[in-house]
């Protein structure tokens, strides 16, 4: 026998139908991709396209990007090109290239101070020397000089140590740099925040550039993971901060130093794709916005021998 459903009851399943859609994407966490410039060899449009699908395939953000204008574009495009930071609950940025300008910056500022989330991913670190608020943001980042500002290392115990300027561990005085790129073990120095829960305490990232000597205030740092930057691999014989979080005003800015995309001309490196890190700048997106983190850890995550390359 054929069920007939009442009139009024079908008129309520459609609605329904029609707005259950809707009310899922406002749930999700909407995220801004600031992108358009980094330094050669970095693959900035790589980077977003690979972001951006592993943030949506999450379910868990409704990702946008805003493209900044090429370094010499004339001046009207500058002029016209303002993210409006308010509409979202964290900024993702791996650009770097020409400052911004000025109402950009004050609109980003008071963005952060007022609460909105910032993750900055490998060559956004390398952004803005010389501008200090940028640089409270990140406690560290690619500044040539050794005199630029602090230097952070780790012990094995992950007892943090803070040099001044031009100093360093063991009388090693880099500015920044990187040695040869590979793989490296990855340790978790604070398993119980949300972005690194559940996490192996160590596990392999994918064949990756390992930044070292990084200068900058270091105030406030709260790092979560380092690698041992191995002389033999021509890098500073310390452990380095990776990945570690800071906070500005009402908001959380994390900071990723892994993730290196070359173009295509230059090579094949595409740490981004590493399994590991990949859930560590979702997992830092969607902490910074909301304060808490849902995203599982994956039955393929690497270990501490063996890292996993996420299909492109």
């Amino acid at each position: 026998m054929t069920k007939v459903i009442p009139l009024s009851l079908q008129i309520i399943l459609a609605v329904l139908t029609f707005v259950m859609p809707a009310a899922a994407d406002d749930a999700k966490i909407k995220l801004l991709i600031i992108d358009g410039a980094a330094n050669s060899p970095h693959d900035w449009a790589k980077m977003t396209a690979w972001y951006r699908s592993q943030l949506e395939k999450s379910g868990r953000f409704s990702v946008d990007v805003s493209t900044a204008p090429r370094w010499l574009a004339p001046q009207p495009q500058w002029d016209a090109w303002r993210p409006n930071f308010k509409n979202y609950q964290v900024v993702l940025s791996c650009y770097n290239g020409r400052m911004w300008p000025e109402p950009v910056w004050k609109s980003f500022l008071q963005y952060v101070q007022d609460g909105g989330g910032v993750v900055i991913v490998h060559c956004g670190n390398n952004s803005f020397p010389g501008y200090p608020e940028y640089d409270k943001m990140i406690g560290l980042g690619w500044r040539d000089d050794p005199a630029y500002g602090n230097r952070v290392t780790l012990d094995d115990g992950g007892k943090v140590t803070v040099h001044g300027p031009k100093q360093g561990p063991k009388g090693f005085v880099p500015g920044a740099s990187h040695g040869d790129v590979h793989s490296y073990r990855v340790v978790i120095r604070d398993r119980e925040h949300p972005i690194t829960l559940g996490l192996p305490p160590v596990f392999m990232h994918a064949p990756d550039e390992l930044y070292d000597g990084q200068r900058g205030p270091a105030i406030n740092m709260h790092v979560l993971a380092t690698a041992f930057s191995d002389r033999q691999t021509r890098g500073s014989g310390a452990h380095e901060p990776l990945l570690w979080w800071i906070p500005y005003g009402q908001g959380k800015v994390v900071t990723n130093l892994m993730g290196h995309v070359d173009l295509p001309a230059k090579g094949k490196v595409n740490a981004a794709r590493c399994a590991a890190h990949t859930l560590l700048v979702l997992r830092a997106c969607e902490w910074v916005a909301t304060g808490k983190v849902t995203l599982p850890v994956p039955k393929n995550f690497p270990t501490e021998d063996k890292f996993v390359e996420l299909p492109e």
